[in-house]
This record gives structure tokens, sequence and C-alpha cells, in this order.
């Protein structure tokens, strides 16, 4: 049985979301994540979140036509470093189905606790990389990780 998390940072900067329904990606860190100061360096975080979208995809059976998407919006905040030895994972969430847009919650944990937040958002496009309709298929697909707040529970 695997320790759960503690409780976001003071603040809100994690949002208080039913973590304990999210997809979750293991992380292994590697001395080329860390960069001068010792921490995992920033720009590893949205490299992470690539791995644990593809990761939490795959788990939920999207393939091919399923997901043909661009990211169009990323946005991080970090909250603790991340250093070199510890456990870290993601939890991902998918926070909103829009027509043609997703969007995916995701909260980086090292040694159990939060140290980031981040959003992200998908637009599902054509051969011509116009936005066009998600697919109903999908969004029965991501349907079991559906994001809610706590006080939705």
């Amino acid at each position: 049985m695997t320790a759960q998390p503690s409780a976001a940072p003071a603040g809100g900067r994690i949002p208080a979301l039913n973590w304990n329904d999210a997809h979750r990606t293991i992380i292994q860190l590697r001395f080329a994540d860390v960069d001068a100061m010792g921490h995992v360096n920033n720009a590893r975080y949205a490299e992470f979140l690539e791995v644990a979208r593809m990761d939490m995809s795959a788990a939920l059976g999207i393939q091919g036509d399923d997901d043909r998407s661009m990211l169009a919006r990323l946005e991080l905040d970090y909250v603790r470093e991340i250093r070199l030895g510890q456990t870290v994972f993601i939890e991902s969430l998918v926070e909103r189905v829009g027509r043609s847009s997703w969007t995916v919650a995701a909260r980086f944990v090292a040694d159990n606790v939060p140290c980031a937040f981040a959003r992200s958002v998908q637009v599902r496009v054509n051969a011509a990389h116009l936005p066009e309709a998600l697919p109903e298929r999908f969004r029965k697909l991501v349907g079991p990780l559906l994001a809610h707040g706590l006080q939705d529970s």
C-alpha cells in the first residue's frame, strides 16, 4: 500500500481535487534533470508532463484517431523544489472536456509531498491543423478521470 501524499501546501496553489482518483505516473529522475542549484530544472517539468499525458492516455485506451491533439497552453506553479533521489510521481485528472479541447490538471509529488501544479490544454485538430470536435468515444474514455473539487464529493 502506497502512502497518500500530504495535503497541498497553504495558499491554495494546488487545488483540492479528487487526487485519490487520479492517474499516477512514476517519474525516474536522472542526474541530467538536476541543474546547478541542485534541484530539478524547471524545463524538465514540461517533459515530465508530456510523459504523464502519454501514460494516462495509454492507460485509458486512447489511441490513434481518439486523440489528434496539440498542446495549446501549459501553466506551471512551482511550490517546492524537487531534488535528485526523491521518489517522484505525477497525478493527472481531466479537469474539463470542451467541444474541441480538453484540460488536464496535474500535480507533482515528491516523497509524498505535493511540489508543483500544472494545467495543460490540448486542442484536437484535423489534417490541416485546424480545431475540430472531440469524438464521443474520447469523452467516454476520459470519463473515469474527471476532476471534481473535494467539496463536490
